[in-house]
């Protein structure tokens, strides 16, 4: 069955580093925005008005809402164009972190965007999905293939070129999983705090038990939004004697002044994957999230 990837012009890049690899043909959709803020997408479909067999999306959910839209249109139009297999590539998947409402009426987002996805498409590839209290992505999209990938080694080996015994931190429980991961691949120190949220953007941070006292440390985490997390971590491992304090993450969502409030606590080099196209960008996903797709590829 032919294969074709479809990707928004905003994604050129990763989106056709990625069919590189799989060995298969990009082509863009076209969008057009009305005054009125409605979409309109036009599919790449051949002389015949058709599309191939095997369609791969490449969407990266950051900001998701206008894309979450742009899914189902493009997906329901799909399958009537000739499309029988329909993969998303989403290496940042939104709406993970609401795993259970936590006041009455609270909506559980993951649940329903979940439901959305697992209704529209046959098979999801992402990359560290914000899960906490399930295991496996399967659990929140229901498919065979819901396959959930890490960019915690490939973070940890360009960590390595860059020092020589470095101590890997996480700013707050949720990211022990991929300290450990990155730890593993070259045998670095790790610690993890512990983290109270008053807020959107309060936060208050314990270090770890762990010396840090004249050590290069590297702040790791799956996903960098507001940066008052990892900032307030920042200036307290500064404060403890840390020789330098770097910062790798999985996602650069860096919303707002993220970015300028992370490098304003004294942190020299902010790393992260292109899930998540960013001037950060330090590694490229397209190999690992090739060696995932190509074998559903038929």
């Amino acid at each position: 069955m032919a294969a074709l990837l479809l990707h928004f012009e905003d994604e050129r890049a990763a989106a056709q580093r990625l069919a590189q690899a799989c060995g298969i043909p990009a082509a863009s959709i076209e969008s057009h925005r009305f005054p009125d803020e409605e979409l309109r997408l036009r599919l790449p479909v051949n002389a015949q008005g058709k599309l191939p067999g095997q369609l791969v999306i490449y969407r990266s959910l950051d900001r998701p809402n206008d894309k979450l839209i742009e899914l189902m249109l493009v997906a329901r139009q799909a399958r009537e164009l000739g499309a029988r297999s329909l993969t998303l590539v989403a290496p940042y998947l939104a709406y993970m972190r609401q795993d259970m409402a936590f006041h009455p009426g609270e909506i559980v987002s993951q649940k329903v965007v979940g439901r959305f996805l697992a209704d529209l498409f046959d098979a999801v590839i992402t990359v560290d999905p914000h899960l906490h209290r399930i295991r496996t992505l399967d659990e929140a999209i229901a498919l065979p293939h819901a396959i959930s990938l890490s960019g915690a080694p490939m973070l940890a080996q360009l960590i390595a070129r860059h020092h020589d015994k470095p101590l890997l931190i996480g700013p707050d429980a949720e990211s022990a999983q991929w300290i450990e991961a990155a730890a593993r691949v070259h045998g670095f120190d790790y610690g993890v705090c512990t983290k109270q949220r008053h807020g959107d953007k309060q936060v208050e941070i314990t270090l770890p038990a762990v010396p840090v006292h004249g050590r290069a440390v590297v702040l790791l985490d799956d996903v960098a939004s507001s940066g008052r997390t990892l900032a307030v971590a920042a200036r307290l491992l500064r404060d403890a004697g840390a020789a330098s304090v770097d910062v790798a993450v999985t996602h650069a969502l860096f919303a707002g002044d993220a970015l300028d409030v992370i490098q304003s606590a004294g942190v020299a080099h902010v790393w992260s994957t292109d899930c998540i196209a960013h001037p950060s960008n330090a590694i490229e996903m397209a190999p690992a999230l090739a060696q995932a797709l190509t074998p559903l590829l038929k």
